[in-house]
């Protein structure tokens, strides 16, 4: 598997289990900050490696009217600034090519949406950056149709890859995670993130009213999908959900944050020792067939 380096934080390869945290899009300066704080003083309590994660733009919102954002301009001067306020990585999504020398003059980690996950252009334009990309599996994928967006991503020479799970579409408004993605993805030869949050979204409702999301399944999803072996944990928390200005459905409350990272440290620290080459993915599978 390859070893993927961020700012000091080591993923995959057996490394300890890292958190990508924070609000889904970036509201306002003041919860950015005070989130990405929170957010730290829980994972160095529990000395667990953090990339803090907010959205400069989300462009992918059911109504033109929702909020999406403060933009790439005024989003990444903020995410620079928790960068320099707490001396931690940051991560946010692209959606257009244009953006991708802002982003890496700021980003430690670009992050490919999921419904722009077969996006070549996009893809060869971040590649080239070399930053860490971390792509979220489209839901309308297979887990080894990922392949085709590693091969993009290589194929300019970037090998920093961050492979996301975040369910797959199981009717037309749910989506289902299935605990195989995780070793298939990781046998891809690249580290797997497990992505409870938006797994549990329902489409086709607003994530701002309370049936667009069923958060009392992030829990055993985590406990879950740690037990099946990853390498990162992405968890929207926000601390006050109820008023959030997107994915407020779905996002996990910022004060239940610690007891789910708790237990999912535990399970981590029993199962990772205990794989073998074939369950973290680094078996060869070459020889097969031949």
């Amino acid at each position: 598997m390859q070893l993927v380096k961020i700012d000091g934080i080591k993923i995959g390869q057996g490394n300890p289990l890292a958190l990508i945290a924070g609000p889904c899009v970036i509201e306002s300066e003041k919860i950015v900050l005070q989130t990405a704080e929170q957010i730290k003083t829980i994972a160095d309590r529990l000395s667990m490696p953090f990339i803090f994660k907010s959205s400069y733009l989300k462009d992918n919102r059911s109504s033109a009217t929702s909020y999406q954002g403060p933009g790439v301009e005024k989003g990444l001067k903020i995410l620079q600034k928790v960068k320099d306020s707490f001396n931690i990585p940051v991560l946010s999504d692209i959606h257009d090519a244009h953006d991708t020398r802002a982003c890496a003059d700021v980003l430690d980690v670009i992050q490919i949406p999921a419904f722009l996950s077969m996006q070549t252009s996009l893809l060869l334009q971040v590649a080239k950056t070399g930053k860490t990309i971390n792509v979220k599996k489209g839901q309308f994928l297979a887990a080894s149709d990922m392949q085709t967006a590693i091969h993009k991503i290589t194929g300019e020479g970037n090998h920093n890859i961050l492979l996301t799970e975040r369910g797959s579409f199981f009717g037309y408004h749910n989506l289902i995670m299935d605990m195989r993605n995780l070793k298939a993805m990781r046998d891809l030869g690249y580290p797997v993130v497990l992505d409870p949050t938006h797994a549990v979204r329902k489409y086709g409702v607003s994530s701002s009213d309370r049936r667009g999301g069923a958060k009392e399944y992030i829990f055993p999803l985590t406990r879950a999908g740690v037990a099946a072996g990853v390498d990162a944990l992405f968890i929207e928390s926000h601390p006050d959900c109820d008023n959030a200005l997107c994915d407020a459905a779905s996002m996990l409350p910022l004060q239940k944050l610690e007891a789910l990272l708790r237990q999912a440290k535990a399970i981590d620290e029993m199962v990772k020792p205990t794989l073998t080459d074939d369950e973290t993915g680094l078996y060869d599978y070459s020889s097969l067939g031949s």
